[in-house]
Parts: structure tokens; C-alpha cells; sequence
């Protein structure tokens, strides 16, 4: 029932904020990452994008303007994870801040012999439970006009969102009623310890050594590669491949012909 409600509420929505057509076609031709989508999931896509756009707010910081066009090119790259899924997958939070570059951030860490010291990094995106994704539109920009192999902001963070729907990010977003736990945990793991391994021996990796840090960004980082590279995210492990073809009902291989 919940299902059909909703539904029926989102066709109501998109009968009156449908995006335009001019509008969506000069989004979508600026993102690379887009272009090996057939029309039938394009049009799925602008469906699921113009109900992002309708549910959440966009909000531009130090005099940042995020014009339609930009929050297009946000919310068709942050759609693509949920293509085959639906919009409830971003439920529970409303706001995109967008910044024009990066943004520094400060946090208290407590060293080994107790005492906290104040950091600060310079980050391009971040994605805090039940609040906002943060992005740089600098960064999003150059991810959506260029296609970096193992690398996009966007998904990275709103791959983060999915994690979190079970509570916290830590690399376990909720599975669909068909996989199977035990073989998410055993192939990810298993490639989350080759990667430490080779970190450790100083030997060369095939994927980005941030997804070292810890299993939350192994699973946005393997997830930026199973969009933008996913030959060499099979070229690396091809059970985390096939897990995540499961997890986001997509397959850019075509695995048949393996």
C-alpha cells in the first residue's frame, strides 16, 4: 500500500516538475559519465532527477549560485546509483550544500596518549547521516565534463547515503531480499585486505589507496569505480564487481560474456 501511495504521489509530482527537455539535454550531454546509457534509462533517469529536485533543497555557500543547470548536473549523477531503485533510498534528509571549491573542515582526534588535537583537511565532499552532502562544485564540475577513471564526487558521497541507511557507513548498506550477507562481507572484505596488504608491502595498487582508510570508503570508492571504471574494478576483484551489479540492479560488463 505504502508503495502504491507513494507511487501515485510521484507521478502527481512529475505530471508539473517534469524537467525540460532543452534543459535536461544540455545537462546530460555535458557528463561523461552518462553517455553509455541507453535512452529508456535516460528517461528513467530524468524521471528520478526531477524528483530529487522537487524533494531537496539546494543551498550555495559564500555567494555560490546553484542555477538549474547545476543542480541538474548534481542530482543526475547523484540519481545514477538508485537508477534501478527509487527515490525512497534518499529518504530521511533534504539538503545539498554546494560550495564553489574546496572547504576546509575541522575535527577534535584524541592521539594514542589521550590528548586531542584539532585537524584540519580540505575536502572536496562529505556525507553526514540524517543531514546534508556537502560538495565542491569545482570538483563536480571536473567529474562531470571529464570521466576520472575510479573517480566522481558525487557518487562517492551519495554511495556514502546508501551505506548509511542501516545506521552508520560501514561498507553494509541494505542488501535486497535475494543476496546473501555472508557473500557481500566475504568478497568485499577479501578485497579490502589485499588492498591494506599492498599499502603495507608498498606495492603498486590497481585501485585508489584512499578506499584503504576504512570499510565506509572502500565501499564509495569501489562504487566510483563501478561507475566510471568498472573494467578495472573486475580487473581487481571480480566478486565485488558482481556484488555490486546485484546491489544497484546495473551491469556495465554484461557479465555473460565472461
Amino acid at each position: 500500500m505504502f508503495d502504491l501511495i507513494r507511487k501515485f504521489k510521484e507521478e502527481f509530482i512529475l505530471r508539473k516538475h517534469l524537467v525540460d527537455d532543452a534543459l535536461w539535454l544540455k545537462a546530460i550531454n555535458k557528463i561523461q559519465i552518462l553517455k553509455s546509457l541507453k535512452p529508456r534509462e535516460l528517461a528513467r533517469l530524468k524521471r528520478l532527477s526531477s524528483l530529487f529536485i522537487y524533494e531537496k533543497t539546494f543551498t550555495g555557500i559564500r555567494g555560490f549560485v546553484v542555477d538549474d543547470e547545476k543542480k541538474l548536473m548534481i542530482a543526475a549523477q547523484a540519481c545514477l546509483p538508485i537508477l534501478n531503485l527509487n527515490m525512497s533510498y534518499y529518504d530521511g534528509w533534504i539538503e545539498i550544500v554546494v560550495y564553489p571549491d574546496n572547504f576546509v573542515v575541522y575535527r577534535n582526534v584524541t592521539d594514542n596518549f589521550g590528548l586531542v588535537h584539532e585537524t584540519s583537511s580540505a575536502l572536496s565532499g562529505e556525507a553526514w547521516s540524517r543531514g546534508p552532502v556537502i560538495l565542491a562544485w569545482t570538483d563536480v564540475e571536473r567529474d562531470s565534463l571529464h570521466n576520472h577513471p575510479g573517480h566522481n564526487v558525487v557518487i562517492h558521497e551519495f554511495t556514502h547515503k546508501l551505506d548509511m541507511l542501516n545506521g552508520r557507513a560501514n561498507g553494509m548498506p541494505p542488501l535486497h531480499p535475494k543476496m546473501h550477507r555472508k557473500q557481500w562481507t566475504d568478497s568485499l572484505s577479501h578485497a579490502y585486505d589485499i588492498l591494506v596488504n599492498q599499502i603495507e608491502n608498498f606495492e603498486p595498487t590497481t585501485i585508489n589507496e584512499y578506499a584503504a582508510t576504512n570499510p565506509a570508503e572502500f565501499f564509495a570508492v569501489i562504487s566510483e569505480y563501478f561507475f566510471t571504471a568498472p573494467e578495472i574494478l573486475f580487473e581487481y576483484c571480480a566478486e565485488v564487481y558482481k556484488q555490486l551489479v546485484l546491489f544497484y540492479k546495473q551491469d556495465y560488463l554484461k557479465l555473460d560474456k565472461y
